[in-house]
């Protein structure tokens, strides 16, 4: 497994996979590697001779007060997983590697409604840090497929916008969350939690499992149930940003017509944030 810095040397080394007739997979990554990131490079691995996982913390997608300067950067662990998970090569580039001409006079990537509510309305601008550095991830890998997770559920729906919209020639696969024994989906920000606060967190999805159950049971005042979701959460000692139900493919408010339905929730346990969701079919 090789890594690279640079865009130039990056375009050098896929430019001969290409002409050995090698199909190109991209895990985008923020680094401080998990299973849940190691599931997504099987899985490219599973669909492409070659997997790229880049691995760069955008600033772009980070908003005031957030943790962009303390989210841990472990470039060394991370290659060792992604060595041995098969992956290929390894993207690290800098950030004035992406940005040589800095922030404020980046072009941006808007992906409209579908980057509208839920975390989008908590994160302003963080859809169009994330549909920005995505769309130049594409353009510099020039990846057959991408994989991302399915937890990051709205930033899912973005990027397959961003691509049928942009008519980008890039398969976007959807892999599902992996989870902890106890529920808790894996993520990187699950660092934060303190002892006490780890063993609070699987009630976010004691919550979506709880709710996700009423709805398959037949109901269908979805605002009263949102509510009760998120009065859970309270008593369980979280503080709710959002709990939403929502139609799977459009993100808007579920109507009792809907058959796929998603539940959506953030909620702070401390100062960490915590996302997750559950889709049914009712």
């Amino acid at each position: 497994m090789r890594t690279v810095h640079s865009l130039k040397e990056l375009r050098t080394i896929l430019r001969g996979y290409r002409r050995q007739g090698k199909t190109i997979g991209l895990v985008p990554t923020m680094g401080n590697l998990h299973e849940g990131h190691i599931s997504l490079v099987r899985k490219a691995a599973e669909a492409a001779d070659v997997v790229v996982t880049s691995i760069f913390v955008n600033p772009m997608q980070f908003g005031a007060g957030e943790d962009l300067d303390k989210y841990p950067r472990t470039l060394v662990e991370d290659q060792e997983q992604l060595e041995a998970a098969g992956n290929t090569l390894v993207f690290a580039p800098g950030v004035d590697e992406v940005y040589p001409e800095g922030l404020a006079q980046q072009t941006q990537v808007v992906v409209p409604e579908v980057s509208d509510g839920h975390c989008g309305a908590s994160r302003p601008g963080h859809f169009e840090g994330v549909a920005t550095v995505v769309t130049m991830l594409f353009n510099m890998v020039q990846p057959d497929l991408a994989v991302f997770g399915e937890k990051d559920f709205q930033q899912l729906a973005v990027i397959r916008k961003l691509v049928r919209d942009l008519m980008l020639p890039v398969e976007v696969i959807g892999a599902p969350t992996v989870r902890e024994d106890d529920g808790l989906a894996k993520s990187s920000r699950n660092g934060y939690l303190s002892a006490d606060e780890r063993r609070l967190a699987p009630v976010v999805y004691q919550t979506l499992q709880a709710t996700a159950r009423q709805v398959t049971d037949g109901r269908s005042d979805f605002e009263t149930l949102e509510a009760e979701a998120r009065d859970q959460l309270s008593a369980a000692g979280l503080r709710p940003d959002y709990f939403n139900i929502v139609n799977s493919q459009t993100l808007k408010p579920a109507t009792p017509d809907d058959i796929e339905i998603t539940l959506l929730v953030a909620a702070f346990l401390g100062t960490t944030r915590l996302i997750d969701n559950l889709s049914l079919t009712r």
